[in-house]
């Protein structure tokens, strides 16, 4: 059976958190936003829990969270929502990172096509931001800065506390994509100086097609988002349409859980990629990224092409070359190219991530496909 080393991409369901989607699928299925019966108080009550335990995953309070479908949907309703603040302010100017997610870098780019000033931090060969060009970029119009706090292909943490210690005493809001990290690696997302926090379920352990936003206010003021389509009040006006109870519900669950075995499932996985480092290392193959996380490697086998390597480990283990979103491009890694590696490196990269369901590693049969190729 193949090993799955994918967990960037999407992870598997915990099975309490399954069985509890069940349960509100078939048994306690009412609207949340049914008041005059207590199917409608149930889900209602069902909702309000999960709140308050995705804000504790980042210290914040309950009702600074809103659930969307994911991060994707966070990371745009927390970028394009500041267009008419920003419109209005005179504050036009963004500052993001060459390394970020499409998710972030496509609502960046468009509006910049809207006219807005985007600057694109550089980043070192180990996959950081360059902080003292963030110093340099910031400006009296800075509106907002989006820096990812882990990156989805190279696992490179950001230095989420540094940027937050920059951004004292400047207006500019700060937007954290932390869709790899969320619950998994949480350590900095506590800092209130952070004021948009973006969270997916499906890389946690719950399931696809919910995440939340968090959004702090800063003292009584909450921040100037507009929603980016309309049809309902619910999530404070934010984010209109029905409350997919179940699926709220489940990654609060997966939330909670992963707050009571963080410091168990970083131990695992820290083990796990260690023996996988020991095996593609004793093969040549060159680490991309420093200071990853330990659910996160992306290596590169001088002289094995990476799509050769995957048809090799097909039904092996299960990897990929790539962000799972970007899987149907066969443009270089826009991450490694900003990282300044040679095109042979890139079209060699392969990332393999891990978690707490990975076990025993297939590591003679891993060994035996990758030598066929050097």
């Amino acid at each position: 059976m193949t090993t799955y080393l994918d967990f960037s991409a999407t992870t598997p369901v915990i099975p309490e958190v399954a069985e509890l989607v069940y349960t509100l699928m078939v048994k306690e299925f009412g609207n949340a936003g049914s008041r005059t019966h207590e199917y409608g108080v149930a889900a209602k009550r069902a909702v309000e829990l999960a709140r308050s335990q995705v804000a504790n995953i980042a210290e914040a309070d309950k009702n600074e969270v809103i659930f969307t479908s994911g991060a994707t949907e966070s990371n745009n309703i927390a970028i394009l929502g500041l267009r008419e603040f920003a419109e209005q302010n005179g504050k036009k100017h963004i500052i993001t990172s060459k390394i970020e997610h499409k998710a972030v870098l496509e609502p960046v780019i468009h509006l910049e096509e809207q006219g807005f000033d985007v600057t694109y931090l550089d980043v070192t060969s180990g996959g950081q931001v360059d902080i003292s060009q963030l110093k340099s970029a910031l400006r009296d119009d800075t509106v907002l800065v989006s820096i990812m706090h882990v990156n989805n292909e190279t696992g490179a943490i950001q230095p989420i506390a540094d940027i937050c210690q920059i951004l004292q005493g400047h207006d500019a809001y700060f937007h954290v994509d932390a869709a790899q990290s969320f619950g998994k690696y949480p350590f900095d997302l506590e800092s209130p100086r952070i004021d948009f926090i973006s969270a997916s379920g499906h890389k946690l352990y719950a399931p696809k097609g919910i995440g939340a936003l968090i959004m702090r206010r800063r003292g009584f003021l909450k921040p100037p988002l507009k929603p980016i389509f309309f049809g309902g009040e619910q999530e404070k006006g934010l984010r209109p349409g029905t409350h997919a109870t179940p699926l709220i519900a489940g990654f609060g669950l997966a939330c909670e859980l992963a707050s009571k075995n963080k410091n168990q499932w970083l131990s695992h996985v820290k083990e796990v990629k260690h023996s996988f480092i020991d095996v593609i290392t004793k093969l040549g193959a060159e680490i991309n990224g420093q200071n990853t996380s330990p659910y996160i490697v992306n290596f590169s086998i001088p002289g094995v092409n990476s799509e050769a390597a995957m048809v090799k480990l097909k039904g092996i283990i299960a990897v990929s070359n790539g962000s799972a979103c970007t899987s149907n491009s066969y443009k270089p890694s826009h991450v490694l190219t900003a990282m300044g590696y040679s095109s042979d490196r890139i079209s060699s990269s392969i990332r393999a991530s891990f978690g707490i369901q990975t076990t025993e590693l297939p590591v003679l049969e891993i060994q035996s496909a990758l030598k066929s190729l050097i």
